[in-house]
């Protein structure tokens, strides 16, 4: 069973929607004055028509079949004619008007949505998943644009046309005017009681739906998952239950939203059967001329349609700002990790790195780092090893700021990482993760984006170093090949040596390797492993390995075991040290080279039992 929690009280939920109206009018309004001015003044003229319609109907009954003054007909169709054809021009001018300056909207949000992304730290992805977030802004970033053009069109020509009609009626039949405007107040009451029940059933129809596109994504992304182990019938079952749950959101939505069309009918059936039965009775008895009474009656009829649209507005307002109540959850997150307004250039000339007693724990959790401290030397190679949750993945992710450390410092150069921008930081640091990602684009798209005004020579090259360039060229189209989602038509291998590549073209001093040779075999392996060590030079390089054959010829291997160091050296200086986590490592090898199969496959047990210990 989905549940929701309840929604929160009428009064500030009305208020809420009243200053988000407000914030949208002030940030998408602004921009646009001119764009909407005109698309006023079309409307204006669409009411003002509208409006000369109803009126001029007392002058052609009265003139053409009572006085039978055909002079006076002529000057009267002339009119009409001249209205409608106002009115088909304005319609059109504000109708191209108000979709473009809509879509344009749709574009800026869309822009801004992702652009505020890329601005949240790492640990809001963590706790979002983005399967959901993306359902949530692919539904909800129209909103802005339906409040917009329902806010102005509403008040523009709904309500201009109303008050012009009101007009007209008055000026014809005070009397009958009020008795019309008598259902106004409990059409007025009804409606709102409809639009409060529609705001939480709305909210919880987003959510749902933005359930189910990612069951979807998940289901699509993960297929060749759910066909290795038989998940289809699983995943059927899940996905039936978020479905029939939207849908049945989606039919209350539709239920509430349509309710107002019976009341509607039903109090304006009543007004103008009325209206007409008593100016009826007026006409028979009195011997009144029928034009009034003809304007009077094509006033309130042509005033239904924009009083019925202005009766549904609060409802329709209500979907629109829940849509974009939503989007502006995701802009008004605040960076956690925001660059200090003081916060100056990295500038790494040396690229000694320096960690002082740092200590880290995800939110809500244990310590992860334990008061770590090391130095890893400018030029040199400093490898980590460690049972899995040691914490030798998120060591290395503190260096680049995809988090900040609870407690210590990290120093480059003597410089407090936390005192530099992180675009200067990371613009002086090479990536190369565990489980490697690749976009959408060709191959040379993705080796590029690690520097994107590198030439083709130097894509080319970066490849050739990572060991791609051959298998790179066996491709359909070479570097020019495009990729399918996430890189799938390439193998693991693969993968990993088009990212290593575009690590290498970024040439930075800085080089971080977590895992980046674990999805390739032996023979692959020792060639990257070549390749690495002609981009290392002169460069201060942190790798992070299971296999001890990508570490042991390290300047410095640091061995970590429940997120503390506990021991540090070269491969000879540690194997020096008897009883110790690396030297019992290596005797699980005895004779065997480092890095064959057999070795790797005792070392990753013990470094297990290690993490029990």
């Amino acid at each position: 069973m989905i549940k929701f929690p309840r929604p929160k009280t009428k009064h500030v939920e009305l208020d809420t929607m009243t200053a988000l109206i407000s914030r949208i009018m002030r940030e998408a309004g602004r921009d646009y004055i001119g764009g909407y001015a005109f698309a006023i003044f079309c409307l204006l003229l669409v009411a003002a028509t509208t409006a000369f319609t109803a009126w001029i109907m007392e002058d052609i009954i009265n003139q053409a079949f009572a006085s039978k003054d055909p002079s006076s007909l002529w000057l009267i169709c002339g009119a009409i004619l001249t209205a409608f054809i106002i009115r088909g021009f304005a319609s059109y001018g504000q109708a191209v008007t108000l979709a473009k300056i809509g879509n344009n909207i749709v574009a800026r949000y869309q822009q801004r949505v992702i652009d505020h992304l890329m601005a949240l730290n790492v640990s809001w992805f963590s706790n979002n998943r983005s399967t959901h977030v993306a359902g949530q802004i692919a539904q909800n970033v129209s909103g802005i644009r339906d409040v917009m053009n329902m806010t102005i069109t509403s008040f523009a020509r709904d309500l201009i046309t109303l008050v012009g009609l009101v007009i007209v009626m008055v000026s014809k039949d005070p009397l009958l005017s009020l008795v019309a405007v008598v259902i106004a107040p409990p059409l007025v009451l009804s409606l709102r009681y409809i639009s409060r029940r529609i705001r939480s059933a709305t909210r919880e129809s987003v959510v749902l739906n933005s359930r189910v596109l990612g069951a979807m994504q998940e289901a699509i992304q993960g297929v060749t998952v759910v066909k290795a182990f038989t998940m289809e019938e699983q995943i059927s079952k899940r996905s039936a239950e978020l479905i029939r749950a939207a849908e049945e959101r989606s039919n209350r939505i539709a239920r509430l939203s349509e309710r107002t069309s019976p009341l509607t009918e039903t109090i304006a059936g009543f007004a103008i059967s009325g209206v007409v039965a008593y100016a009826s009775y007026r006409l028979i008895y009195s011997g009144e001329l029928p034009g009034s009474f003809i304007a009077f009656i094509t006033a309130l009829l042509l005033a239904y349609d924009p009083a019925r649209r202005l009766a549904r507005l609060q409802v329709s307002l209500e979907r629109a700002v829940v849509n974009a109540r939503m989007i502006y959850e995701i802009l008004d997150t605040e960076p956690k990790q925001a660059d200090d307004p003081d916060a100056g250039e990295l500038t790494v000339s040396a690229g000694r790195i320096e960690f002082e007693d740092v200590s880290f724990a995800y939110e809500g959790g244990e310590k992860v780092l334990d008061r770590v401290s090391f130095v890893a030397e400018p030029g040199r190679m400093t490898a980590f090893v460690g049972p899995s949750g040691a914490g030798k993945s998120t060591l290395i992710n503190l260096l680049p700021r995809f988090y900040d450390a609870g407690e210590g410092r990290i120093l480059i150069d003597g410089v407090d990482i936390k005192t530099v921008t992180k675009a200067s930081l990371r613009s002086s640091i090479s990536y190369v993760s565990q489980q490697p990602y690749l976009f959408d684009g060709t191959i040379r798209d993705n080796i590029r984006y690690g520097r994107p005004e590198a030439t083709d020579a130097e894509v080319e090259e970066a490849a050739r170093r990572a060991q791609a360039h051959d298998f790179i060229l066996a491709q359909p189209k070479g570097y020019d090949t495009p990729l399918g989602e996430n890189g799938a038509n390439l193998s693991g291998g693969q993968r990993q040596r088009v990212s290593i590549a575009r690590a290498l073209i970024r040439n930075a001093p800085i080089l971080l390797l977590d895992e980046a040779t674990s999805a390739l075999d032996n023979e692959s392996e020792a060639a990257v492993q070549k390749a690495l060590e002609t981009a290392m030079a002169g460069r201060t390089v942190l790798v992070i390995a299971h296999r001890l054959s990508t570490i042991y010829k390290a300047d410095k291997i640091i061995v970590m075991q429940n997120g503390r160091v506990v021991e540090s050296g070269t491969h000879e200086e540690l194997l020096d040290e008897p009883g110790g986590v690396y030297t019992r490592l290596q005797k699980l090898s005895g004779d065997r080279e480092p890095g064959s199969g057999e070795a790797e496959a005792d070392a990753l047990v013990e470094w297990k039992k290690e993490g029990e210990r």
